[in-house]
């Protein structure tokens, strides 16, 4: 039994939840997101409250039946408050600064590498070290903050490049005489 699909996904305040077949839309003050549930699922409204079910007791029904009431959850929070992700930029001459709506990230190579954003994302500078990745849909902030962080990842001995703010690198020391 899934423990997460078990509880209901209360709607929040400032939000309206609507169920259409297997479609659950949320309408927000940032705006709107959908979810369509998988078909082995069944998803209702009941007073104020998504519920999620599997339809029979197979193992992939079950897998699909936390993830689903996930997702709805996701959805809810990010038409609510949206999600945000801070990028840290560790190394001597590395900097980011924004470029109309492009980010342009100097990362020690022999050219700046310059990311457009994506529909739906926002990304600020509030120092040249410091990247904040927002947006409403969870994944699409994620994904966007993976794929700066790629351009240079983190390197083990000194801590030189971008990593996520809460993110602890692993230390190695260099080599002995």
């Amino acid at each position: 039994m899934s423990r997460i699909g078990k509880k209901p996904v209360q709607v929040p305040a400032g939000v309206t939840a609507s169920v259409d077949g297997q479609k659950v839309t949320a309408k927000g003050p940032k705006g709107e997101l959908f979810f369509v549930a998988n078909d082995e699922v069944s998803v209702k409204l009941d007073n104020n409250a998504v519920v999620v079910q599997p339809l029979n007791e197979t193992k992939d029904a079950r897998a699909k039946w936390g993830m689903s009431r996930t997702m709805i959850e996701n959805i809810f929070k990010g038409v609510k408050d949206g999600y945000e992700r801070k990028l840290e930029i560790n190394g001597v001459g590395y900097r980011a600064s924004m470029q109309g709506k492009n980010l342009q990230l100097a990362l020690g190579f022999s050219h700046d590498v310059v990311y457009q954003t994506p529909e739906g994302i926002t990304i600020a500078v509030p120092k040249p070290t410091e990247i904040v990745v927002s947006g409403i849909n969870k994944q699409q902030v994620g994904q966007v903050a993976a794929e700066i962080r790629e351009y240079r990842g983190p390197e083990p001995y000194k801590g030189k490049g971008v990593k996520y703010a809460e993110e602890r690198i692993v230390r190695k020391e260099g080599k002995k005489k």
